[in-house]
């Protein structure tokens, strides 16, 4: 029993450890695991950012993997970051309401963006996402008002600039609509959706009042709650 108990410590002890955060300039980590850590938090006075992979604290080396939910959200003086290669996930709202982010390129080693990650960016005018990122959650471009281009990669389609009007195919391949992708589009009068798209998140149409057709493939899966305005005729092929 007390060689089980001195297990049970030293596991408890352990666990603390990689929970624990820690503070190196204007940024906060917490460590995931031994060997690595997440960025959770910046000052809200920062301006320009360059990542670096290796954190160095208490004598040992961590490796920077992930920048967690809220870690830049508010930061209005952003202007520009650069991610290191090291990085695999962007947490939701990461960067929500960084005012005047103007531009910003995601590393090939990250493959998930989380929900609401870039909303509110208004200066964004330009993002390059990667093949690499296999999941874009809802609303993680809303608000980006500056963006005068789709914003998708080969597995996700994520936003659809709202002065966009007319008809629109998405590009055959992409395999996601994400959530509320088109939402504001009020101009969009017709989409045609390519047989590669298995899946249409929660409102991706909402708010498109002029959307008087979709043309969905017959291998459509799924379509989530309220993709499209009630009005909207959907035609399958």
């Amino acid at each position: 029993m007390k060689k089980l108990g001195i297990v049970l410590l030293a596991c408890i002890t352990a666990l603390n450890l990689w929970a624990e955060e820690f503070k190196i300039g204007k940024f906060t980590f917490e460590i995931g695991t031994p060997t690595t850590v997440e960025l959770v938090g910046a000052d809200k006075d920062i301006t320009n950012v360059f990542l670096i992979e290796k954190i160095d604290y208490k004598g040992n080396s961590y490796t920077l993997t992930s920048i967690g939910a809220l870690a830049f959200e508010g930061c209005k003086s952003l202007t520009s970051i650069t991610i290191p290669n090291s990085v695999t996930s962007i947490g939701g709202g990461a960067f929500a309401v960084c005012k005047s982010l103007k531009s910003i390129t995601i590393p090939n080693s990250v493959t998930s963006i989380g929900e609401y990650a870039f909303s509110g960016c208004s200066s964004l005018k330009s993002i390059t996402i990667p093949n690499s990122v296999t999941s874009i959650g809802s609303s993680a471009f809303m608000g980006c008002s500056a963006l005068t281009s789709p914003i998708y990669n080969m597995h996700c389609f994520a936003y659809m600039p709202t002065s966009y009007s007319g008809a629109y195919t998405i590009p055959n391949g992409i395999k996601q609509i994400a959530g509320w992708a088109f939402a504001g589009c009020y101009s969009l009068k017709s989409v045609t959706i390519p047989n590669s798209v298995t899946s249409i998140g929660n409102y991706a149409f909402w708010g498109c009042s002029s959307l008087t057709s979709v043309t969905i493939p017959n291998s459509e899966t799924s379509i989530g709650e309220e993709a499209f305005p009630s009005r909207t005729q959907i035609i399958r092929q």
